[in-house]
């Protein structure tokens, strides 16, 4: 907002005088005493508008949001249809994820008003912020139309056609961007960038952009404040400490965050209080492994709260976790202090965060220290960096306590696998090749994760399997679409036809775990491997071969097939996983042996024992929670 330089007229003296030295302040960035001076001059002249915004701005700059909307409020009806006024009570909603409001003080704004680049800007990420991306990406062309070079609009409307879908449109606005100049968001915007050319297959301009990445993250200092996108780095590189630093500089951004005022104790309560907080409470892969564990949670010792930020979907998953968890708190669309106070008022002993660096993460909440003791788990494969995260839940394989030095957390094992999985996910029903395409007298190699997993070392080795294999075909996911034409390409210039490559859509959980019992083996990505996918493989019968890095994202598939019994089938080395595919692939046999033990492994294996999970991660969080209750600091927790 443009500093006025005298106001308008001014009741008395006094208020005026308290004005001025806030202005003067202000302009130095001095944002407390100006907010005090400002306030002064309010108190006086509760009805002037002017001191009302300025008071805005202070409260604003001071991550005082609610403060900063009751003075826009007031200031606009002061003076009615003050654009000023408009526009600061957007900002300060904005800053609230008040978005529907926003929608509602832009229409209500004269025509006169809208024929601004600030006016369709706000728009589009208001509409962007509510999940209407088309509208959004028509607001941010029409805020470009005022402004060509204005990079930020460039690069909002690639994050809607990303949500779209429309990777390679998106790509397009986030290089625009960048070119255009995005100063200190030039790092997040490179990650997205990366990311999203690697979903698209397109190698060569990924592979310029994780080297920018490579070189911007080498060339910040350990205490920079700077945006990136952690879950690029963790997925699309395989140097753990690179990984540490690109979290750590992120978490940075929320250092100095006043912590919210938590109760104080007489005494502990009988039962152990634990919370999770998620965006993720739906049908989501997340929420389909941590299900049964809320459900299996012992109720006479834990107290079991869910804060969902997220939205309501509707559906069966939704509505078993909110059965399942002994308080569902929805906070979808509060800002982080209230969600921080709302979780520090429940008096917890742990806060566990589900989503580390994932879409629609809350890391804003878990800075403000709302519990005295917080972790990481299952949602984001990697440290989070974060000084105010105190322990990461993994396993002696994912997260051995040699790497210790990779992560900002203290590691607490699991004593198998860190996953947990859901008996009750759908069982494989009888399906035939015929009904997805697939031929029958083929050995199928499914490649089910999701194209950004695939880069070209893995289509090399990949490709020198099908080339020893000349009766093997390729299964892949068709995520989105526009990967499929640059990875048949790229399979092309390697030797092998369209003819050799089976594609599979999108299915719901069912189906999807019934057809991928229809293939030989599943042929795991590396330096990100299977998750999810991999553990839905299992449950199918399908024997998973991966490759091991020293990332966690890169042991996960290793985990799960120790867990289950079959770690001859964890590699090392592009060597040894091309000849463990090619062996079993020639061993019919084999391959039958590892479906029946992995179809016994339904019933019997640790991997798929809910209960068996619940009680040993039980076991862990009370380790933990016994170390504080002490006095002692976090430190390791070896499996027991």
């Amino acid at each position: 907002m443009k500093v006025v330089s005298r106001p308008k007229s001014a009741s008395t003296q006094k208020a005026r005088q308290h004005w001025e030295r806030g202005v003067t302040l202000l302009k130095a960035k001095d944002w407390v005493p100006a907010l005090l001076a400002f306030d002064a001059a309010v108190k006086l002249q509760p009805n002037d508008p002017l001191y009302r915004l300025n008071a805005a701005r202070c409260c604003l700059e001071l991550s005082r949001f609610e403060e900063a909307l009751k003075h826009a409020d007031r200031a606009a009806e002061l003076e009615a249809g003050s654009e000023v006024a408009a526009f600061m009570r957007v900002r300060a909603m904005h800053r609230l994820q008040r978005n529907t409001e926003i929608l509602q003080v832009l229409a209500a704004m004269p025509e006169s008003q809208r024929n601004t680049r600030e006016y369709w800007v706000a728009k589009g990420c208001a509409l962007q912020n509510t999940g209407k991306h088309q509208e959004a990406i028509q607001a941010f062309m029409d805020a470009i139309m005022f402004s060509m070079d204005d990079a930020l609009s460039h690069y909002r409307m690639g994050i809607s056609f990303y949500e779209l879908e429309l990777k390679e449109e998106a790509s397009e606005c986030f290089r625009t961007g960048l070119v255009l100049g995005l100063g200190p968001n030039a790092l997040h915007v490179h990650g997205m960038l990366a990311y999203a050319e690697r979903e698209n297959c397109r190698w060569p301009q990924a592979a310029e952009q994780e080297a920018q990445l490579r070189n911007l993250v080498t060339a910040a200092s350990d205490d920079a404040r700077i945006i990136t996108a952690p879950f690029a780095h963790v997925t699309l590189t395989d140097d753990p400490l690179h990984q540490r630093k690109a979290s750590a500089i992120m978490s940075n951004t929320w250092l100095g965050l006043k912590p919210v005022v938590r109760p104080s104790r007489a005494s502990h309560p009988q039962r152990l209080r634990v919370g999770y907080l998620s965006s993720d409470f739906h049908q989501h892969a997340t929420c389909v492994l941590m299900c049964e564990v809320f459900e299996h949670h012992a109720r006479d010792r834990f107290e079991i709260f869910a804060y969902s930020t997220g939205r309501d979907d509707g559906t069966a998953m939704r509505r078993r976790v909110i059965k399942a968890v002994e308080h569902f708190v929805d906070l979808q669309g509060q800002p982080d202090h209230v969600i921080a106070q709302r979780i520090a008022d429940d008096d917890l002993d742990l806060l566990i965060d589900l989503k580390g660096y994932t879409a629609g993460n809350r890391m804003g909440v878990l800075a403000r220290r709302p519990a005295p003791l917080q972790a990481a788990f299952l949602g984001f494969p990697g440290t989070t960096g974060a000084p105010f995260i105190d322990y990461i839940v993994g396993d002696p394989l994912v997260t051995p306590l040699s790497h210790a030095p990779n992560f900002s957390e203290h590691i607490a094992q699991m004593p198998l696998c860190y996953q947990p999985n859901d008996r009750q996910r759908p069982r494989p029903q009888p399906m035939t090749r015929a009904q997805v395409g697939l031929p029958e007298d083929a050995v199928v190699l499914c490649g089910f994760n999701q194209a950004y997993k695939i880069n070209p070392e893995v289509l090399d080795t990949w490709v020198g399997v099908l080339k020893d294999l000349p009766e093997a075909v390729l299964w892949l996911l068709d995520w989105h679409g526009q990967a499929k034409p640059h990875l048949l390409e790229e399979l092309a210039q390697r030797g092998i036809g369209a003819e050799r490559v089976f594609w599979a859509p999108r299915w719901d959980l069912g189906p999807h775990i019934s057809r991928v019992r229809l293939a030989d083996l599943f042929i795991d990505t590396w330096p990100c491997n299977a998750h999810t996918t991999a553990s839905d493989a299992l449950w199918a019968g399908l024997p998973v071969v991966t490759l091991m890095g020293q990332t966690f994202a890169s042991r996960v598939a290793g985990s799960l097939l120790n867990a289950v019994g079959l770690p001859e089938l964890i590699c090392t080395d592009t060597r040894q996983y091309h000849r463990t595919i090619v062996e079993l692939a020639r061993d019919p046999q084999r391959r039958q042996a590892m479906r029946e033990r992995l179809d016994q492994a339904r019933e019997d294996s640790p991997l798929f024992d809910s209960a068996r999970f619940a009680r040993e991660y039980e076991a862990l969080l009370v380790r933990m929670i016994e170390r504080q209750r002490a006095g002692l600091v976090p430190e390791a927790l070896p499996a027991a």
